[in-house]
């Protein structure tokens, strides 16, 4: 997961829904208020629309929908995450929705366990691991792999039995 092997991953923890999640805070390059969102038709609801982020057009994803989440309409904590993702080996910025953002925290490679490959309610190729901090579990979500899902539709089949 780090370059590093046991050196704390430095992530930002954002919540979606109940759940607390975190990224790679490196691959962040901005939190955004929300904006104004073009939505593109026949698109899939994974990644459904386009915002302008300093005049470049950047695809919006919301895991919420790769996670079979409840989409609430969004309020004053709700934020766009932009984030440098690798796609296919070639880097792709993309905003991702958040219910709300925390904080950028470290978390301890040694609290960072593969995800279990029963008892989850997602597709465990879509986490990476799932860290532990203050007694709760943050699920770190593997964000190439969730896009290169949506691009390559062949890949998009069921949970693997």
């Amino acid at each position: 997961m780090n370059a590093v092997p046991n050196t704390p991953m430095k992530a930002l923890t954002l919540r979606l829904q109940d759940e607390l999640f975190a990224v790679e805070a490196g691959s962040v390059r901005e939190i955004l208020d929300l904006v104004p969102i073009t939505e593109v038709p026949n698109a899939s609801p994974f990644v459904n629309g386009l915002i302008n982020v300093r005049g470049r057009v950047v695809p919006l994803a919301d895991l919420r929908v790769m996670f079979g989440m409840d989409r609430p309409e969004p309020d004053q904590d709700t934020r766009i995450v932009v984030m440098e993702v690798e796609v296919d080996g070639e880097a792709a910025v993309a905003g991702i929705l958040a219910d709300k953002v925390h904080d950028v925290t470290d978390i301890e490679a040694a609290s960072i366990e593969e995800a279990p490959k029963v008892g989850m309610r997602w597709r465990p190729e879509f986490i990476r691991g799932i860290g532990k901090r203050d007694g709760g579990f943050i699920i770190i979500p593997d964000l190439g792999r969730i896009m290169q899902c949506q691009i390559s539709p062949e890949q998009q089949g069921g949970a693997p039995s």
